[in-house]
């Protein structure tokens, strides 16, 4: 175990020189490996490239778009490249509500590489080998169990395979074991809060000191109410199935901005309507292509995410770029009035009032041939019955709404409880509107 800041301080610290050099190594090698899957087979054919064609980095634009429509054509092994059945340990996949899932199979290779970055993300936030890390992620196909399960395993942690919902149990286990660290997504951290309060008991007076927040688009807002709520640091990740899961993206200490480890990923910011770079700094969609996996190495994947690479080195000592917090989806968004709107800025001014809870619901519809926009909130139990002063929050809600989003919604507040629970990630927009 490494007894420094670092897990791997040689490759956390190395220079920007040493990264472009190891990446473009890396690239060479995963262009030659993609070559023998059927799907890229006919894709280098059509486009002269070769491992030989990839002199410098710039030469990946060469190579087109890899997109979760075509991973879904070609279901379930047509992006394979090694060979399954003497090399092949492992399977996940997406959930497929919408078609056939997106599939990733591994090998033990990949799965050890994967292990070993979540361990380096974790370390970075402070975990050790004497903490103990409960998961409250979906086991099964979903990454987010064994992909935390078994990074946390790497770095030498006990863990609790607490998997998802149940939230009394996941509080008793939380006093039993002592827990340290507590992986959960930013609306199931809120809702625990919520029964941690309605059990008469007080998150303060556990063990529980780090909480890992990931796999739903979040405000800082709504960080720093589930830290205050839990009395934890929180540190925001990114993953994704295509990419691994967990462990592509992680905050440090400093909390500001995410550490993406360009040793096993080159990352690309692109304009998501013409796919042309955008300069550092400015939103765009992210693109990556993995440098450290050999069953199924992906190219130029579009994941419809969008952020920004932030300037200048960070505090922390860590020479991988650092992106922002996700900003939403570019399939996220909706058009509503000529307006583009993600739920994130909804969510946004909601975290500001203290009479709502955490649940809501954006739902769109037609009446009388024009789209209206409808936010349903909760509210707080500890919400007023004065009807006059919550129709002044409702009247304050609209407005900040409007202002930050232009358009000006019907704003209902509800009953706590009253909108639909998910285990899962949160369903935040029904859209029922017409010719949509």
């Amino acid at each position: 175990m490494s007894t420094s800041n670092y897990w791997e301080e040689a490759i956390e610290t190395m220079s920007r020189e040493e990264l472009r050099a190891l990446q473009l190594q890396r690239l060479r090698k995963t262009v030659g490996i993609a070559a023998h899957a059927p799907y890229y087979k006919e894709v280098f054919a059509q486009h002269g490239i070769s491992a030989d064609s990839i002199r410098t980095l710039d030469d990946l634009r060469r190579i087109p778009f890899t997109t979760k429509a075509d991973m879904r054509a070609h279901y379930p092994f047509g992006l394979v490249a090694g060979n399954m059945r003497e090399d092949g340990v492992r399977i996940h996949s997406s959930s497929g509500t919408t078609g056939n899932p997106t599939v990733i199979v591994h090998s033990q290779h990949d799965l050890n590489s994967w292990a070993n970055l979540v361990a380096r993300c974790l370390y970075m936030v402070g975990v050790r080998r004497t903490d103990v890390f409960q998961n409250s992620s979906g086991y099964g196909m979903f990454t987010g169990g064994l992909g935390f399960q078994y990074g946390a395993e790497r770095l030498g942690c006990l863990t609790v395979p607490a998997a998802a919902g149940n939230s009394k149990r996941q509080i008793k286990f939380i006093n039993d074991f002592h827990t340290t660290v507590l992986h959960a997504i930013p609306s199931y951290a809120i809702r625990l809060a919520e029964v941690f309060q309605e059990e008469g008991l007080d998150p303060a007076t556990t063990t529980l000191r780090t909480l890992v927040i990931g796999a739903e688009p979040h405000t800082d807002e709504q960080r720093r109410k589930i830290e205050r709520l839990l009395g934890v640091k929180a540190y925001n990740s990114f993953g994704m199935t295509e990419m691994n899961g967990p462990g592509v993206a992680f905050e440090c200490q400093e909390q500001n901005g995410m550490h993406f480890w360009e040793d096993c990923y080159l990352v690309e910011i692109v304009d998501p309507d013409t796919g042309q770079p955008v300069p550092d700094g400015e939103i765009g969609e992210l693109v990556l292509t993995t440098l450290d996996r050999e069953m199924m190495p992906l190219l130029r994947y579009r994941t419809r995410d969008l952020t920004r690479i932030l300037p200048g080195p960070c505090p922390c000592g860590r020479t991988h770029l650092r992106i922002d917090r996700i900003k939403g989806r570019s399939d996220d968004m909706f058009i509503i009035k000529g307006v583009n709107i993600f739920p994130m800025q909804v969510e946004k001014i909601l975290v500001r009032f203290p009479e709502l809870g955490s649940n809501y619901l954006i739902t769109l519809e037609t009446a009388n041939g024009q789209d209206e926009m409808v936010v349903e909130v909760e509210l707080s139990d500890l919400s007023t019955d004065n009807y006059i002063k919550l129709e002044q929050v409702r009247r304050d809600i609209t407005r900040q709404l409007r202002d930050e989003i232009l358009v000006t919604p019907k704003v209902k507040l509800v009953k706590k409880g009253s909108l639909p629970q998910s285990e899962g990630k949160a369903v935040r927009v029904n859209d029922l509107r017409e010719n949509r």
